[in-house]
């Protein structure tokens, strides 16, 4: 076709497009006020920037709130941990119900507000969790402690030839009031359902976000704004875990209970914290960050400098088709039965580039060892440190998330600095991945005794450990007590070992009340005075000693693994064609999620369950939430199932590395001994730089929505 020909179409067509678009206003796109339209574009993006870091901030915040609360949940709720498992891996049920339509229909209507309205069912689903709270009775746990100091009677946990007290085996055989009602439904679900409208609500943040960004900013200036993106969502959770510490101290039922008559404290097996309370506050600002995006527009003008500079990397991983050469333009009109038929074609043609499949099995199985770790991570600090939620919570947010906010953050800036192609951020990746793998190794060596609890872990002599299979609660010193052996009501005899009960510690007599009480005449506490306090001994000084480089070695881990952070996800954005972005980001977000944000929680804590040495019971029976663990085997098996599913990743990384060097070593050679295509390319740039001429000649109008890909077709 001449050159004159396409000139002439090109110009007759974007006269019509201007005129359809916005015929009153043509002296924005006059050559004098093409900086003017340059900074309104530099500046809506930076507004965009701004609304969806916020956006990332409230998700990430609430997210790490839900996992900072994960035991207040089982002991509120009586529940064991593969429950929560299934609780935590709801709001990935949320994102699979809507996540594909969302990304592939989402990216053909107007991103800001479908972002907008995914921030308002976040926080709906935020304050629906808490609504528990506020229907479900006063939270009443097992003592043997007088709660107020006036009482005139001595309490007697152990009296001889009784039928023991009100804890006893017959009330316990016997439900209680209010037990029917309990009975008949189960207050988690609420929490269930909520996290489930959390998932949904999400869903179109990060792929629609993401996409967005890449499509109205400067390709070299893509990867830092995403690093910025990524990092402020890697500051969530700091305060995120921050409040989980603060409500954690705070008891559940603050301001209807006097705080004098609770016998437990943080550092208690049984104590729940205020868990409602940071819903509500995360709730609150999910619900401010939908604001900005309903006035933000549906799309920007492209920057000049990237209309005259596509990088081969973008186009060279999927081979170009007709029939999706004329797809997916984003000022093209939005026809959703056309889009519903070519959705299956388009998905095929995505999982038919091995660099992006490869890429998705990756990420599947480090996702399943990240989910995991990091949902059970405080947890792992209480039950074998001996910490409290509180405290285990305040490390989470202080010394280890801001490691990973500063090494995603220090990923995005390397990869800017040192220009990164595709390969190199592909090695960064996985030799930061490598190092830190090594380094998790030693956490096998910071061990911990188990809790010395009499007829649990140790005999009623202290002198010898017992397993699990020889464990016995009764002993010949609490033989005539006729003790419950359900109750965990701890308490610390002057030998240093803690004992189940003061029942199981033969405890005749008590003085004192609340924290304060002290039980006396304990026949299984053989030194001394005979005499027990309450709660559980403190006496692990091991533990104390090797927690410090614990989290020492966590810091330097979370901080090198994330370096691969950024340059991995740019990795995902570069091997895909443009138009397949918001796809290809959504599809991803989805199997992910599926395959390890749902399974990974339930069957970490499924597997945790098997270390549990002795169970709670629920108010109507049953069991209910674990007590005491076996400290070591959780170490094995919280560690083991971590770094197993990180070895196994490994050899398909090194099976991805390969394949790309050859994908990327194929296209050099074509890019040579392709003349055609460098012909035509240098013709068409020859004939962009003769229209700019014209149209700085006054010859023809000028738009600041110019696309050369339809220049390229016309």
């Amino acid at each position: 076709m001449p050159r004159n020909c396409i000139r002439e179409t090109s110009a007759k067509e974007n006269e019509i497009f201007l005129w359809k678009m916005d015929p009153p206003n043509k002296e924005r796109r006059s050559p004098e006020n093409g900086p003017s339209s340059a900074r309104t574009c530099c500046s809506s993006l930076k507004m965009f920037l701004v609304a969806l870091s916020f956006a990332y901030f409230a998700k990430a915040l609430s997210g790490s709130y839900m996992k900072s609360t994960i035991t207040q949940l089982e002991r509120r709720f009586d529940i064991p941990s593969y429950l929560i498992g299934v609780i935590d891996g709801s709001f990935e049920i949320g994102n699979l119900l809507v996540i594909a339509f969302v990304s592939y229909f989402g990216a053909k209507l107007h991103r800001p507000k479908i972002i907008a309205i995914g921030c308002l069912l976040m926080s709906l689903g935020t304050f629906l969790i808490a609504l528990p709270h506020f229907i479900i009775g006063r939270y009443k746990f097992e003592t043997s402690i007088r709660s107020s100091v006036n009482s005139t009677s001595d309490l007697s946990p152990c009296p001889v030839r009784s039928s023991v007290l009100a804890a006893g085996p017959s009330a316990s055989s016997v439900p209680s009031s209010g037990c029917e009602h309990e009975s008949m439904l189960s207050m988690w679900i609420y929490v269930f359902l909520g996290n489930i409208l959390r998932g949904i609500g999400e869903t179109p943040v990060q792929p629609l976000g993401i996409s967005y960004i890449d499509d109205y900013a400067l390709e070299e200036n893509a990867a830092f704004y995403i690093g910025c993106v990524q990092t402020i969502s890697v500051i969530g959770p700091v305060f995120g875990y921050l409040l989980g510490s603060v409500c954690a101290k705070i008891y559940v039922d603050i301001g209807f209970v006097n705080m004098e008559s609770i016998s437990i404290t943080p550092g208690d097996a049984r104590w729940v914290g205020a868990w409602w309370l940071g819903y509500l506050i995360a709730g609150l600002i999910t619900l401010l960050s939908a604001v900005p995006f309903w006035f933000l527009p549906k799309s920007l003008p492209l920057p000049e400098r990237r209309l005259a500079k596509y990088s081969p990397e973008r186009t060279s991983f999927i081979k170009d088709s007709p029939l999706l050469e004329h797809k997916y333009q984003a000022d093209e009109p939005a026809n959703f039965l056309e889009m519903a038929k070519d959705f299956l074609p388009t998905l095929r043609s995505l999982l038919g580039n091995p660099v992006y499949f490869l890429y998705l099995c990756i990420t599947i199985i480090q996702f399943n060892s990240l989910i995991g770790m990091v949902t059970y991570k405080p947890k792992y600090i209480e039950q074998h440190y001996g910490q409290s939620a509180s405290k285990a919570n305040f490390l989470m947010g202080v010394i280890n998330i801001p490691a990973v906010a500063l090494g995603m953050f220090s990923g995005g800036v390397i990869m800017k600095k040192f220009k990164l192609s595709i390969m190199g951020a592909a090695k960064f990746a996985l030799g930061t991945s490598l190092l830190g793998y090594f380094l998790s190794l030693f956490f096998f060596a910071m061990g911990c005794e188990n809790a010395s609890v009499a007829g649990i872990t140790r005999s009623y002599t202290g002198m010898e450990s017992l397993y699990k299979v020889d464990s016995s609660l009764l002993a010949s010193c609490n033989a005539d007590c006729q003790c419950p052996e359900t109750n965990w009501d701890p308490v610390c005899g002057e030998n240093g070992l803690t004992y189940f009960s003061p029942c199981l510690a033969g405890c005749r007599t008590s003085h004192g009340s609340g924290i304060d009480t002290v039980f006396e005449q304990c026949s299984c506490v053989a030194v001394g005075n005979h005499t027990a306090s309450a709660g559980q001994c403190n006496n692990r000084d091991s533990c104390h000693r090797v927690f410090p480089y614990f989290l020492a070695l966590s810091v330097i881990t979370s901080f090198i693994i994330s370096l691969g952070g950024t340059p991995g996800y740019m990795l995902l954005i570069r091997c895909i064609r443009p138009q397949l972005k918001s796809l290809a980001l959504g599809f991803h977000t989805l199997t992910t999620r599926t395959l390890a944000g749902i399974p990974a929680p339930i069957y970490f804590g499924a597997i945790i369950d098997t270390t549990c040495l002795k169970w709670g019971q629920k108010k109507c029976g049953g069991r209910g939430a674990c007590r005491i663990y076996n400290t070591t085997a959780y170490r094995i098996a919280y560690l083991g199932l971590t770094l197993g599913l990180r070895t196994a990743s490994f050899f398909l990384c090194i099976l991805g590395l390969v394949v790309l060097r050859r994908h990327v070593r194929r296209q050099e050679r074509n890019t040579l001994t392709n003349g055609g295509t460098a012909a035509a390319a240098g013709e068409l740039q020859a004939l962009r730089k003769e229209e700019n001429n014209s149209c700085n000649s006054d010859q023809c109008p000028q738009t600041a929505d110019y696309d050369p890909e339809r220049e390229t077709r016309l």
